[in-house]
């Protein structure tokens, strides 16, 4: 996985918890966003039709699920675009191995997905990573470079086409993440991993190379 880390200004007074219940105090717990933070929009496309795989992968049933420090840094996020009258929506949190396999297989490319096999695999089976991107307080989505599972020239974290309402959206979601503690990903604009995400992976697991960490401005 190419993972991109880069600096960007903070937003000013410090951010407050937009949830309704503080996460437990050890960061490793596995806890629902949906509890924690029901401002977040939830919409797990793996548990619909509308993924590259065209059918659900997960259960109707499935819950967003990820590490309480994770969530944490995800109700900073969401606290920040509410300033802008916006909100963060998650397509995808935890992730089971199993479903990582499935995805491998329908698009076994290194450059968008990780090898089950290969290293610590996917940073979504660890709880430490989301898919997300931004709605209107209406839960109304906004212009983004493209859609979730678009393994495309568009879906690159650089947007580089000329809609100003398109890079303002996605500049502002980059901007609210990355001060909450995210990294992006140079090929999937909408995926964003925790930048300490090797306190969550057991050592033996923990093989994602410093040298593929890229800055932002390369």
């Amino acid at each position: 996985m190419v993972r991109i880390v880069f600096a960007v200004l903070l937003l000013g007074a410090p951010l407050a918890f937009a949830g309704t219940a503080a996460p437990p105090p050890n960061d490793l717990t596995w806890v629902n966003l949906r509890d924690l933070a029901p401002t977040i929009r939830i919409d797990l496309r793996y548990a619909t039709s509308k993924n590259i795989a065209h059918s659900p992968l997960y259960p109707s049933s499935m819950q967003p699920m990820v590490r309480a420090g994770v969530a944490r840094c995800l109700i900073a996020a969401e606290t920040t675009l509410r300033r802008y009258n916006c909100r963060l929506k998650i397509w995808d949190a935890y992730r089971p191995r199993g479903t990582q396999a499935r995805l491998w297989k329908v698009a076994p490319n290194n450059d968008y997905l990780a090898d089950p096999e290969n290293g610590s695999g996917s940073l979504h089976s660890w709880g430490v990573a989301v898919d997300a991107t931004i709605v209107d307080d209406w839960g109304q989505p906004l212009a983004m470079p493209s859609d979730f599972d678009d393994f495309t020239p568009a879906s690159m974290f650089h947007y580089t086409g000329a809609n100003s309402s398109v890079r303002s959206h996605l500049y502002l979601l980059q901007r609210a993440m990355m001060n909450a503690g995210f990294d992006g990903q140079r090929r999937e604009w909408w995926h964003f991993s925790a930048n300490d995400w090797k306190r969550y992976v057991p050592e033996r697991f923990a093989k994602l190379s410093a040298a593929v960490v890229l800055p932002i401005n390369e």
